[in-house]
């Protein structure tokens, strides 16, 4: 191991042992780090945006299932554990590499992109089992008022009442197909958009107390819309290409074209079967669809926040996705070369004090960090 700038020879073992001690050291670590760099950069702590990804390994066998606690950590005994898991396992990958063991790693981020704490979990870990354990390990930092901000995988009706407690708030992304009833009934109501910034205008829309005591607000983009148009007009050719002459096929061959289709999410939105088997084009999902051209929905519980500030509040999560691209080209998070979990948790630790360091750079010279190397 050479670093520069250190005449004493690192060995490996060495870097081991500091590893094994950043494990040991991460719960107070992180608030120290926390406290010195928002006094640094005089951070506001207002709105933490929270998001996940996966990285994969380069092997074809998971680790073996041991018990875990509810935050997804080894458990020596039995009646303690309330799942069983590898650490490197199989799940939903979002680097599309499904045939690859994973780990589930989460970041918080300042509005200002400041990544102020990292977290890693199994790789089967579901989303929406992570937020608590989040909120629970920084409800003792000394924060002021925050409104968590997260995409629609953290949007369960659970994970909103947990993020609530002692006063939090919450801005969350709402699926905008086969969502909720006050999702569905907060897209079906009608009123004027305000212009907010270029390419954005909002609605706010209020619901009835026995439906939801949230505010939404229904975000459109007209340049994502021209664009979601243009891809279902596409995506329509294809299938009426698709399906032409499919009339004269027996029903088996009718089946197995609509069998093939079926596995093509994007053509099979728009396609129908009649009564006697017969491929139409489903011309009342494409009215559908395009009514939610452009669109993106928020729930918000801050009664204070105005609808604006929640469009925007919400926009600044792609601060995390940022942070998320820097982690796997500039810091080079993956491959990851280590087999035991504690030490692939301490890269993870690594990887994001890398990341931390490189923020701070980019705030105090004003400059990316392509131009500060």
């Amino acid at each position: 191991v050479v670093i520069d700038g250190l005449d004493v020879p690192v060995v490996d073992e060495s870097c081991y042992r500091a590893m094994d001690w950043l494990i040991d050291a991460e719960p107070e670590l992180g608030r120290i780090v926390f406290d010195t760099t928002a006094d640094l950069l005089n951070l506001e702590v207002d709105l933490l945006f929270f998001d996940t990804t996966s990285t994969y390994f380069e092997t074809a066998d998971a680790d073996e299932p041991v018990g875990r606690d509810e935050h997804g950590m080894p458990v020596a005994e039995d009646d303690e554990a309330v799942k069983e898991a590898g650490f490197r396992t199989f799940g939903k990958s979002k680097d599309s590499r499904p045939d690859l063991p994973q780990i589930v790693v989460g970041m918080a981020v300042t509005r200002d992109g400041i990544p102020v704490r990292c977290w890693a979990w199994p790789g089967n870990t579901a989303d929406s089992a992570l937020i608590r354990q989040v909120k629970d390990d920084m409800r003792d930092w000394s924060l002021s008022r925050i409104v968590w901000v997260a995409d629609r995988g953290f949007t369960s009706a659970e994970n909103r009442r947990y993020l609530q407690r002692a006063g939090g708030h919450y801005i969350l992304g709402e699926k905008l197909r086969g969502g909720t009833p006050e999702a569905d009934a907060a897209l079906s109501r009608q009123g004027r958009y305000r212009h907010v910034a270029d390419n954005l205008q909002v609605k706010e829309v209020r619901l009835a107390s026995d439906l939801a005591d949230d505010r939404f607000v229904i975000c459109f983009n007209p340049e994502a819309a021209l664009r979601d148009a243009a891809i279902r007009d596409r995506m329509v050719a294809l299938l009426v290409e698709t399906i032409a002459g499919s009339d004269k096929l027996s029903n088996d061959k009718r089946a197995e074209l609509r069998g093939v289709i079926s596995t093509k999410p994007g053509l099979k939105r728009y396609l129908r079967t009649t009564p006697g088997g017969l491929l139409r084009i489903d011309k009342k999902a494409i009215d559908a669809e395009a009514n939610l051209d452009g669109k993106f929905l928020l729930r918000c519980s801050d009664p204070k926040l105005s609808a604006e500030d929640i469009a925007l509040g919400y926009k600044q999560l792609l601060q995390v996705e940022r942070g998320w691209r820097d982690m796997k080209s500039i810091i080079d998070m993956r491959p990851v070369y280590h087999r035991v979990e504690d030490r692939i948790r301490a890269h993870v630790l690594l990887c994001w004090l890398a990341l931390l360091l490189i923020r701070i750079a980019e705030t105090k010279t004003g400059q990316t960090w392509a131009e500060i190397r």
